[in-house]
């Protein structure tokens, strides 16, 4: 093997990118832009937009509106956390922490999704695992069971 080919061992320990195999950015198969409105939503800006809304619905609402202690219910903050996305992606296409994170989720088509996909995204959102499955477009198990993505506004 020559100095100038990738060692085997750079696909699996560096990723693809570090093997040398340019796999375009995230959304570019899909049609997106690379950035700005309309691009996918980086990790950052949704991981931000989650602990937004777990907070909510663990102490705003969960703690303070309806009194329970999460740490003697700790199903009562996943079940409002749901119902809160549920309802919100459903009419507004983004929850608070969408929006204050700058993101929406959005149909493929760059519309808003519908409530069925919605219903279905909630609940595998709700299992965890799914949204942890994820492709090069930034695409969790979820998302793509349901047929949308999380766009930058």
């Amino acid at each position: 093997m020559s100095s100038n080919e990738p060692r085997w061992t750079q696909t699996w320990l560096g990723g693809m990118r570090a093997a040398g195999v340019d796999l375009g950015y995230p959304g570019e198969r899909l049609g997106l832009p690379e950035e700005g409105s309309g691009s996918i939503a980086g990790w950052g800006r949704r991981i931000a937009a989650l602990v937004i809304d777990w907070t909510i619905c663990t102490w705003a609402v969960t703690r303070l509106l309806l009194g329970i202690d999460p740490a003697v219910s700790p199903w009562v903050p996943a079940v409002v956390f749901a119902a809160q996305y549920l309802v919100l992606v459903a009419l507004m296409g983004q929850t608070f922490g969408h929006r204050l994170a700058g993101v929406r989720v959005a149909a493929m088509d760059g519309g808003d999704p519908r409530l069925l996909p919605v219903l279905v995204r909630t609940v595998l959102l709700a299992l965890a695992v799914p949204a942890l499955i994820f492709d090069r477009d930034h695409r969790g198990l979820h998302e793509r069971v349901s047929n949308t993505m999380v766009v930058r506004m």
